[in-house]
């Protein structure tokens, strides 16, 4: 078996393949993971036939990815306003909703919970016009121009309101867990849209404001990428200022806006993904997190080119 040691695996890569959940671990299995990420796609009807693998030692959890398991609620999706809600009685409701991922994640003996913190609400999706502006005209084009323009008055003028929230809450949360005593960290993720949070400052500001609570940074590489193209963030520069906050990273790559693709496979650029090893080492969970269109062989060949990459790097440090 390829043996991928402790990096662990989103069940995103399959998730829509299976009814059953058994099934979709043990096609994870088989690529030689020991150790899964719960999305927040998974329902009880597939926990019901992966908690007996968690218990009997056949599959580790890494993390379990917020709100989990599963609720088919629009108000706290993965897109959503979320800890940061206006509305006080949703905020309490997000909150309550993480310290349930929590208690599964301490259940499944999970190391972490990744949390999608919130966002500066828009009246409509302007990442997606954003998006739509720069595959078509250009982010130099003067329509891309002044709708991020737009787009970073609103964002800047009210980000400090949200995080301020979103750092409540989390520390609830924090508060409720340390009653119970579960040791499992929070990492807030790095987002894919522009007007979502946090960004690689505003999550260290939420980590400093959280100091000796389990409030940590979840480096979602490709999203970043992602964003450093868009022009919300320095994302080279910005890392080495994270970098000690960081306790869990989504390894995957971007070509151009399009996320979730295999490191150095899809993209064919042998060099750039380098800048991301740091972070990857430094992280103490390492997920892969793919879409489908990945195939086995083209996982394989990622993880090796990292890993042997990892391993020529640690060599250049200590020769």
């Amino acid at each position: 078996m390829n043996d991928k040691g402790a990096y662990s695996f989103s069940t995103c890569w399959n998730i829509k393949r299976h009814k059953i959940g058994k099934e979709m671990i043990e096609e994870i299995k088989e690529l030689g993971f020991r150790y899964v990420e719960l999305n927040y796609n998974v329902n009880d009807d597939l926990l019901a036939t992966i908690e007996p693998m968690i218990e009997n030692g056949d599959i580790h959890v890494s993390s379990v990815h917020n709100v989990f398991p599963f609720i088919d609620d629009k108000d706290y999706d993965t897109d959503s306003v979320m800890l940061g809600f206006d509305d006080e009685s949703k905020r309490k409701r997000s909150v309550e909703l993480l310290i349930r991922s929590m208690e599964y994640a301490d259940r499944y003996g999970a190391k972490a919970v990744v949390v999608h913190p919130g966002e500066v609400p828009f009246d409509t999706n302007i990442d997606s016009e954003l998006k739509r502006l720069y595959r078509e005209r250009g982010k130099e084009s003067p329509e891309y121009a002044r709708l991020w323009a737009e787009m970073s008055e609103r964002r800047e003028r009210l980000s400090p309101v949200y995080a301020k929230r979103i750092q409540d809450s989390l520390e609830e949360a924090c508060s409720y867990a340390a009653r119970k005593g579960w040791n499992v960290a929070i990492g807030i993720e790095t987002r894919s849209r522009c007007y979502q949070m946090p960004t690689l400052l505003e999550a260290k500001s939420i980590c400093d404001g959280l100091k000796g609570s389990p409030v940590y940074l979840w480096y979602d590489i490709g999203h970043a990428m992602m964003m450093d193209r868009m022009g919300l963030y320095d994302n080279l520069r910005q890392l080495e200022l994270v970098l000690p906050y960081i306790y869990g990273v989504h390894i995957h790559e971007t070509l151009e806006l399009s996320d979730h693709w295999c490191p150095y496979v899809h993209s064919k650029d042998m060099d750039y993904f380098d800048h991301f090893l740091e972070a990857i080492d430094a992280a103490k969970v390492k997920v892969y997190e793919l879409k489908a269109a990945c195939q086995p062989e083209d996982i394989h060949r990622s993880h090796a080119l990292i890993t042997g990459k990892m391993a020529a790097r640690k060599e250049r440090l200590t020769s």
